[in-house]
């Protein structure tokens, strides 16, 4: 039987407010243990959330980004369920009435294609904190830090139908997220993270199967890798006349499996109900408008930009625009040299393998993108060639000068196209190899051009990689064609 995928993903991405969303404990990453939860965030008696307002507009720029619909008013509610690392016995969310409504985002499929994947909508709510069993013998320990961070959980209707669009569509979130500034999107620190729920039905059928849902995947890789698995054991598990379950599975990265933790409960499970504690939050349009006023320009249209303003390839494009540091590098590499294409195949090439070998973000460059684009400006007016460049960037890249011009002064790289300078050179060339040149007389002409390397890389190597690769191979054949 032909089987058909079909997966949706809820994304819960930390949102980057320097307290959390109902008290003024602060978020920072890497405090000691339980350092960082007040009063609030363990729900102890007397006291009440305060809403934060940034948690609130981030919430609020996201939606306006995805073209969603805005509710002018939305309602925090209690999620009851009694857990470890959950003090309080339930969780500040919403659910009926969340802040962004439906939406699109659109993502990047490997033939080249796009495709639209539908948000059903997104909400504010707390995180819980965090249960710890790798340092404990027979025992769990319980960090509260995490408790009451600020989430905004993106949950998208069941479009995606193979583990590389599910995967390319957490890309497209965590590029967005990113982009608006409203979370670093850092994976590792648990400021992204996704439940993926899979089902798989007979192809042609309209009705879903029965899903099983995934819960907290922290990395691209990941996600693939817990759906490729999903997917075989779901159908495994039909063309042998079992049922799938509905219930919620644990992605084990060790084993590449993912096992069952329990029985998936329904809404009314959590005995969701308004939260006493909070007014209904009203949205009037001129905050609504302020906050469209601050959005910065997206990555799709930066994409279109750099298309049919700069002249750049789709490939070079979707790259430059994927991370924000990046697009901005590139952007003022390309107004230092005032060459997009070669602003982007520096920044795309050398650049990007040394950061990749130093395991840098573009954002921790040794060179900066003024001083990239000074070098590129000497490469273009052909003040030096591109050997010479590469080691003018080494020279960059190690801080040992401040800018392009003065390693090519102090060091001598200045390109030779004197053409007399250049036949000096090359009549010394041929002078001190009568063997090769005897070789060259008696090639035919298919040969020659193969062996007229020899003689361009003699020429280099005696100019120290300063003369013009161009007029030396011009002029090098003239030569050597004369001596047939």
């Amino acid at each position: 039987m032909q089987w058909e995928t079909v997966i949706g993903l809820e994304v819960h991405v930390q949102l980057a407010t320097r307290s959390k969303i109902f008290s003024g404990a602060s978020t920072a990453f890497g405090a000691e243990p339980n350092t960082q939860a007040c009063a609030v965030d363990l729900g102890l008696p007397g006291v009440l959330p305060v809403l934060n307002e940034n948690a609130v507009a981030m919430a609020l720029r996201f939606g306006l980004a995805i073209d969603a619909e805005i509710p002018e008013v939305s309602v925090f509610e209690r999620k009851n369920y009694f857990y470890p690392d959950l003090p309080k016995g339930y969780q500040t969310s919403q659910m009926a009435q969340p802040i962004v409504g439906r939406g699109t985002v659109e993502i990047l499929l490997e033939d080249g294609s796009r495709k639209a994947i539908r948000i059903h909508h997104a909400h504010l709510e707390e995180d819980a904190g965090k249960s710890l069993h790798e340092d404990f013998i027979g025992m769990s320990g319980i960090d509260l830090n995490r408790a009451g961070t600020p989430l905004l959980e993106i949950v998208s209707e069941p479009d995606m139908r193979s583990a590389k669009e599910a995967s390319a569509y957490l890309r497209a979130i965590h590029t967005l997220v990113t982009y608006l500034g409203i979370s670093d999107g850092n994976m590792a620190e648990g400021s992204m993270r996704c439940d993926v729920n899979v089902s798989v039905r007979p192809k042609g059928q309209a009705a879903f199967g029965t899903r099983a849902e995934v819960k907290n995947v922290n990395s691209f890789r990941f996600v693939e890798r817990a759906i490729a698995f999903e997917v075989e054991r779901q159908i495994d598990l039909l063309e042998e006349g079992g049922k799938v379950v509905q219930e919620t599975r644990l992605f084990d990265p060790e084993a590449d499996e993912t096992r069952s933790m329990r029985t998936k409960e329904e809404a009314n499970d959590y005995r969701y109900f308004p939260c006493p504690d909070l007014l209904p939050l009203m949205l009037d349009s001129a905050y609504v408008d302020h906050q469209r006023s601050l959005l910065p320009e997206l990555p799709g249209t930066k994409r279109e930009r750099f298309i049919e303003q700069l002249g750049l390839s789709t490939y070079d494009a979707d790259i430059l625009a994927s991370d924000r540091d990046t697009a901005e590098y590139f952007e003022q590499v390309m107004a230092a040299c005032d060459d997009p294409k070669l602003a982007a195949n520096w920044v795309q090439g050398d650049l990007s393998a040394r950061l990749n070998r130093a395991g840098l973000s573009i954002g921790e460059s040794p060179v900066s993108a003024e001083q990239l684009g000074g070098l590129l400006k000497r490469i273009k007016d052909e003040t030096i060639n591109g050997k010479a460049a590469k080691q003018v960037f080494s020279d960059l890249w190690e801080r040992r000068f401040e800018n392009a011009d003065q390693v090519i002064e102090i060091k001598g790289l200045k390109q030779v196209t004197d053409s007399g300078a250049l036949a000096q050179v090359i009549d010394q060339v041929i002078e001190a190899n009568p063997v090769q040149v005897t070789q060259y007389r008696e090639a035919t002409e298919e040969k020659r051009g193969k062996m007229l390397g020899f003689f361009v890389g003699q020429v280099m190597k005696a100019s120290r990689g300063t003369a013009n690769p161009q007029q030396v191979n011009a002029l090098l054949k003239q030569k050597l064609d004369a001596l047939c």
